[in-house]
């Protein structure tokens, strides 16, 4: 490995770091790690710690984040981390930082991903990759990013914080779901729902409807939600799991008409455990019920990224595009 670059994914659970460096056409990630990022008291703690993991302190890296990052003051959105993008540069001294958002960073994996590293959901499977790209899926939080231009001219990654849209719901078990949120939050965003602690309430306002005003409902594990949708014994939890793939595959279609996609790629920590049941669940019918233009989302490819960290690949070539193109 010739001069080793630092990657980092940060969300709202895990921080994940790798290396990387310039080396051969497709970048190449060294050195994974996934640490907890409850157990660190800032992100400076925790890249301290990988750099003690791995024996060496890069000169470069570029750092994915979830929340907007254009500014010199970063706070993540679903984490009590905040930073200077300069002082942090200066404190794990770094010649260069690039900072990114998190699903900004996953667009920029979607070209670099190989055979395997995606699942075909729904629409065309003929490739080469059609831009415009709508980027987007369900984790700690809800990410969304727009990847335009191509190969021949270039990729180019739009960040955005579309999972910040207000939630629309449908049918009446949603609209009780989202009085359920109202109530806490004082306003339903798609994130709120399209994320693990989103499903986790969607899986308890299922089984408690009836409970009495102001008693908050128990919630389940998202990850054992999920477990007991696919054994299928528990029908709350397939109710619940098959009303999640329902409102993601409205959202998703909502996102493919606003960037004028060709493409859907959906990523996050969630969505790749079940695929057979996201294929098989009313996601695709709500992803066309769209009036008029369900015959445009017809020619609109979807897939599942199956990568295991898109956002540290992304990153990577991220910064390599940026170190490439500097003088």
């Amino acid at each position: 490995m010739s001069q080793p670059l630092l990657v980092a994914d940060i969300g709202g659970t895990n921080a994940r770091f790798a290396l990387t460096d310039l080396d051969g056409v497709t970048p190449q990630l060294h050195h994974v790690q996934s640490l907890p990022a409850a157990e660190y008291a800032s992100l400076q703690h925790a890249a301290e710690h990988y750099f003690r993991l791995v024996g060496l302190r890069p000169a470069h890296a570029a750092i994915a984040v979830a929340c907007p990052v254009g500014t010199d003051e970063i706070r993540l959105t679903n984490r009590a981390w905040s930073f200077s993008r300069r002082e942090l540069e200066r404190a794990l001294g770094l010649q260069r930082l690039l900072m990114l958002n998190d699903f900004g960073a996953v667009a920029w994996a979607v070209p670099a991903l190989q055979a395997g590293d995606a699942v075909h959901l729904h629409g065309p499977a003929t490739l080469p990759l059609a831009p415009p790209v709508t980027v987007i899926g369900p984790g700690t939080g809800l990410g969304v990013a727009l990847l335009v231009g191509g190969a021949a001219r270039g990729w180019q990654v739009v960040e955005t914080e579309g999972g910040h849209a207000t939630f629309a719901p449908v049918v009446e078990e949603e609209r009780l779901i989202a009085r359920w949120l109202d109530s806490l939050h004082g306003r339903t965003s798609n994130e709120r729902v399209l994320c693990g602690t989103g499903l986790a309430q969607i899986d308890a306002v299922i089984r408690q409807p009836d409970r009495p005003a102001g008693v908050a409902p128990m919630l389940r594990d998202p990850a054992d939600v999920v477990a007991l949708a696919l054994e299928g014994h528990d029908v709350a939890a397939r109710r619940a799991l098959a009303r999640f793939c329902a409102i993601l595959g409205g959202v998703c279609g909502d996102a493919a008409l606003m960037h004028g996609a060709r493409s859907v790629m959906i990523a996050g920590g969630i969505v790749p455990r079940f695929v057979p049941f996201l294929r098989s669940s009313a996601f695709r019918e709500r992803f066309l019920a769209k009036g008029r233009f369900a015959a445009y989302l017809e020619n609109v490819a979807i897939h599942v990224i199956t990568h295991p960290q898109p956002g540290l690949l992304g990153a990577a070539v991220a910064l390599r595009s940026e170190l490439e193109s500097s003088p």
